[in-house]
């Protein structure tokens, strides 16, 4: 037997909604044994601020915002999808931007006219989040109209130890409800690497050290080309090559989205 979630007879549109939080910091490490690496590393992103201040990243989450990505398969065969963005400040949303999902593209990151004004603020808010300039918290909420009772699409659990007679397959929910794994709506936020190789033909792929997609299983940034994360870090912070400004980019990605990065020691 498996779990199915519907919307309930008499219901033809789905919400989904959540809150997102813009953390400053980026580049500080949390803890790093090496000093003067971190010195590097912080002065590094200082001077990467300086000059692009987040705007290229804050604008492509924006995108991934307003377009619905994180609805992943809500969004598909869908015949309308509203998307309301509300900043939050004291608890009421003190600026709110409403977009038409299904004008934005997911396979680029251009706008139509009638919406870039709206990702652009939107952009330059997160920007100022990550710049540690404003304490900035979203409440997303998005309308999708997919018809009456139609299967709706939350994460599924996953069970290693399965016994006979139980479900292949259980959804994932909050107090009955379907919902969908904050590491899924991460995913989709940060797909926005176009700058691998092969971007022509995959469009935008999530940030990842190796530009892994498991639903292919390929790394699309293979250390043997030098454009994985570690090799681009590395020749970064202890060889002074700075990368070109795509590649720095998405360095700085992968240092929001965080990790355990150390050496083989």
């Amino acid at each position: 037997t498996v779990d199915v979630a519907t919307l309930a007879t008499g219901h033809d549109t789905l919400k989904v909604s959540f809150t997102l939080r813009v953390l400053p910091g980026t580049g500080q490490p949390s803890a790093c044994n090496e000093p003067k690496y971190r010195e590097k590393l912080i002065s590094t992103v200082n001077s990467y601020v300086a000059d692009h201040g987040f705007l290229e990243l804050g604008y492509r989450y924006a995108c991934n915002l307003a377009n619905g990505r994180f609805l992943w398969r809500n969004r598909i065969g869908a015949e309308q999808v509203v998307v309301q963005v509300d900043r939050l400040e004291n608890g009421l949303p003190s600026s709110s931007w409403i977009f038409d999902a299904l004008s934005l593209p997911l396979r680029s990151f251009d706008v139509p006219e009638t919406e870039k004004n709206s990702v652009q603020e939107l952009g330059e808010l997160i920007a100022q989040g990550l710049r540690s300039e404003a304490h900035v918290l979203f409440q997303i909420t998005a309308f999708v109209r997919i018809g009456d009772g139609q299967e709706v699409f939350p994460s599924q659990e996953l069970f290693l130890d399965r016994g006979r007679g139980d479900k292949s397959k259980i959804l994932y929910s909050v107090s009955d409800v379907a919902a969908i794994h904050s590491q899924k709506i991460g995913n989709a936020i940060r797909s926005i690497d176009t700058w691998y190789p092969e971007a022509h033909e995959l469009g935008p792929i999530a940030v990842e050290p190796y530009g892994s997609v498991t639903t292919q299983g390929k790394a699309y940034r293979q250390p043997k080309e030098k454009t994985d994360f570690y090799s681009l870090l590395d020749n970064w912070m202890l060889k002074d090559k700075v990368p070109a400004k795509e590649q720095q980019h998405f360095v700085m990605a992968v240092l929001i989205r965080g990790g355990v990065f150390g050496d083989k020691d």
